[in-house]
């Protein structure tokens, strides 16, 4: 019988001592990238009730989500998402604030059927929203920075695609379909079921050209032009709207100078129920699932109570590290740093020595294991330190190079 003790659960991990360096320096970038772009920094609790994600209309499907309960009875979660609890701090904490709110985060998320994190059920997201405004200055913003945030993560070679959640509903409108109709092709579309949308459409009386549309959904994958030789055709109310849109944010992003990293993808139709605008997916090689995924979500504010826009995006940190491994882009680890030992007339001076050398910024660790010095140039060489410093007394200190 296995002793689970020594073990972890399905789809959780340890992460050592280069992991977790190479994780933490990542979270800091990225962190100072959202602060000094304006965004203030804030956490949800790792546990939420179950109904701040389901309830009457499920965001989340319940077969994803870590359930338990409390000693009321009443269910309990550990948070799946992280805009959700997001959306309800802004409907309930932040009514006096004045709008629009910027705000970002860096929390696990934990899900049994997330891909988020490559197959791990707990996984680190870091990510940006904007609370109280519908612009495309907005949405280009938000775009820019995660542009931003993969280039400062290391990854160099990448790809952001833009897709439209309003002309896919515009489409729908135009159609006359039901809105459980509109539904099954939305998820044959997310799922790349081009024969089962052939299949639903031909059944459906639909005018010949706007059948033509929706069939060549998935396929309409490009550049700026795509949207000029769309809105020549059967399109109008809300879907050439939505396209007028998201014209105005591939032109910002051209200010930005970040066109060359951005493609459209009007065949995106997330499966996440809340989107409404504007969403967006970034690709890497070497991983084969999105590194980061956003876009607008006007209505869930309106869940906890409050009428607000709202546009954001979260980045997959375990994504981007296994991008890096993959890519051989890891980070090296800092070398460097002094080994000290002493004896007891030495003891005080090493310490100062000890002290000096941390108020520079520079590491040092102190012997407390009572090495020989063979041990300690070995303990030393394996640490990646460059120094030993010998304290025999306050007058007799001997300086080794490893």
């Amino acid at each position: 019988m296995r002793k689970w003790n020594i073990y972890t659960p399905e789809g959780m991990q340890d992460i050592l001592f280069e992991g977790c360096y190479v994780k933490r320096n990542l979270e800091n970038q990225l962190r100072m990238l959202f602060l000094r772009s304006g965004y203030r920094e804030l956490e949800t609790p790792s546990v939420e009730f179950y109904d701040v994600f389901s309830g009457e209309q499920s965001l989340i499907p319940q077969e994803g989500m870590f359930k338990f309960s409390d000693q009321q009875g009443r269910i309990l979660v550990l948070r799946p998402d992280m805009t959700i609890p997001i959306a309800r701090i802004a409907a309930t904490k932040m009514k006096e604030n004045l709008w629009p709110v910027k705000c970002c985060y860096i929390g696990n998320t934990f899900s049994y059927n997330e891909l988020g994190g490559g197959k791990q059920k707990e996984y680190t997201q870091a990510g940006v929203e904007i609370l109280g405004i519908k612009s495309p200055e907005a949405d280009a913003e938000l775009i820019a920075l995660a542009i931003k945030a993969l280039q400062i993560a290391g990854i160099e070679e990448f790809q952001i695609d833009i897709g439209q959640v309003d002309f896919f509903r515009g489409l729908m409108e135009q159609s006359g379909l039901s809105a459980m109709e509109a539904e099954e092709i939305r998820e044959l579309i997310d799922t790349k079921d081009f024969v089962g949308v052939e299949q639903l459409v031909n059944r459906q009386p639909i005018s010949q050209d706007l059948k033509e549309l929706i069939l060549n959904l998935p396929r309409y994958f490009g550049s700026r032009e795509l949207i000029e030789e769309l809105q020549k055709k059967n399109v109008s109310g809300k879907a050439m709207q939505a396209l007028e849109y998201l014209k105005k944010v591939l032109e910002i992003l051209e200010d930005w100078g970040l066109c060359k990293f951005v493609s459209i993808d009007l065949g995106m139709v997330q499966s996440m129920n809340y989107y409404t605008g504007i969403v967006f997916r970034g690709f890497t090689y070497g991983v084969g699932f999105p590194v980061l995924s956003g876009g607008r979500y006007d209505n869930l504010l309106q869940r906890f109570g409050r009428d607000c826009p709202a546009t954001g995006f979260s980045l997959g940190v375990n994504m981007i590290m296994m991008a890096l491994e993959r890519q051989r882009k890891l980070p090296e680890l800092p070398g460097g740093g002094t080994y000290i030992m002493y004896k007891a007339l030495g003891r005080k001076k090493a310490f100062a020595l000890f002290n000096e050398i941390m108020e520079k910024g520079m590491v040092a660790e102190l012997d407390i294991a009572g090495m020989e010095i063979e041990q300690a140039l070995n303990y030393a060489k394996t640490r990646g330190m460059n120094k030993i410093i010998f304290v025999e007394n306050e007058d007799a200190i001997n300086v080794m190079e490893v």
